[in-house]
């Protein structure tokens, strides 16, 4: 990849990462192409219902014409863009020592040659580096339940901030503490809006929270035009989109949470552990109501996120061919020329007789 490939380098050595040719291809002409996670593949979800669902999350974004580039780790080699034997490989975890890879991990599972499913920020990170500009997923992390005192915060939200993307997901997982949650993005510049909700912030298996967002737009044109002036600022935009239709109440889910935590508690589960472990008991608790939640939401996420990207980049063209209008009449204008001076200001020195200098 020219250009955008040198980029990649600064993170990863060309001996460690593969761009499948579609994603270069499209990168390299400025179409839209999508990030995809895979830690949804290798923690998120039951075999064989996690390869299904990636599968089918491409498949939606494939048919608006969009490349899908679903990232993530095999044999030690960072893969931008996967084949369904590839995404089957990280699916059947059991097979070889599968590891949930945030930023930090990269160099570990990397120099060991294992497999890794890319967390938001690991995901993130590889997006940023190749230039892509929106990433579907179903949750992000955030700060924990207790978080300020444990100080346990999701990677997620700092690597949000560092990268101009679009992360289209259902709002923040709901065994987080949404709140704090919120406060830590203002903290750290991330733009928060919510998708035709009526400003209500969604959380995850329901559509409303108890939260605001700071703003709410109603159409992929509005979305767009959210991460094109975040370009200006380089940090990213958390999208949250509700759900279309509630399979749970939300007393039943926070029950099935609440309990979920408590036996977390007592078996001394910790760190990056505490989300697969909560996320498969509330399946347990509710019978599996969660889970086609989890999967109807990806679904939906992986729609909206894709009718944004094509607005967004017909934008883009239709800027980009008006530049190119502008330089052609340029060329062929028989007009004298036009001289724009700046706005700096001028100095003038004076010397005078004993060589002192003063400025005027």
């Amino acid at each position: 990849m020219k250009g955008n490939f040198k980029y990649v380098c600064r993170y990863f050595s060309r001996n460690s990462i593969d761009v499948t040719p579609e994603v270069k291809n499209a990168l390299n002409k400025q179409k839209p192409v999508i990030a995809l996670e895979s830690a949804l593949i290798t923690h998120g979800l039951p075999f064989p219902k996690n390869v299904e669902t990636a599968l089918e999350m491409e498949h939606i974004i494939k048919s608006h014409n969009i490349i899908p580039a679903t990232i993530g780790i095999i044999n030690g080699r960072v893969k931008a863009g996967m084949s369904p034997e590839q995404i089957n490989v990280l699916g059947l975890s059991a097979e070889k020592k599968t590891v949930k890879v945030s930023r930090r991990d990269f160099p570990y599972v990397l120099s060991q040659g294992l497999n890794g499913g890319t967390t938001v920020s690991g995901t993130l990170v590889v997006a940023n580096a190749l230039g892509i500009k929106f990433f579907v997923t179903g949750g992000i992390g955030g700060v924990h339940i207790d978080g300020q005192n444990s100080l346990d915060v999701s990677a997620d939200l700092i690597e949000l901030s560092r990268c101009a993307i679009m992360v289209v997901s259902a709002g923040i997982k709901s065994i987080l503490d949404i709140g704090r949650t919120l406060e830590y993005l203002e903290t750290v510049g991330v733009c928060v809006a919510s998708y035709d909700s009526n400003g209500e912030f969604p959380a995850f298996y329901t559509k409303q929270s108890g939260y605001k967002s700071v703003c709410n737009v109603t159409s992929p044109c509005e979305a767009a035009g959210l991460l094109e002036q975040c370009q200006n600022t380089g940090s990213g935009v958390l999208l949250a989109v509700p759900i279309l239709e509630e399979r749970i109440k939300k007393t039943e889910i926070d029950k099935a949470i609440k309990n979920a935590r408590q036996m977390c508690e007592k078996q001394g589960i910790v760190g990056k552990n505490i989300t697969p472990f909560v996320l498969s008991e509330v399946s347990r608790l509710t019978k599996g109501l969660s889970m086609d939640t989890n999967i109807s939401l990806l679904k939906n996420n992986s729609l909206v996120g894709s009718k944004i990207a094509m607005e967004y980049y017909s934008k883009l063209s239709s800027t980009s061919k008006s530049i190119f209008e502008v330089k052609k009449s340029m060329k062929k204008s028989t007009k004298s020329p036009v001289v724009i001076g700046g706005s700096n200001i001028d100095y003038v020195l004076q010397v005078d007789e004993d060589l002192k200098i003063y400025e005027e």
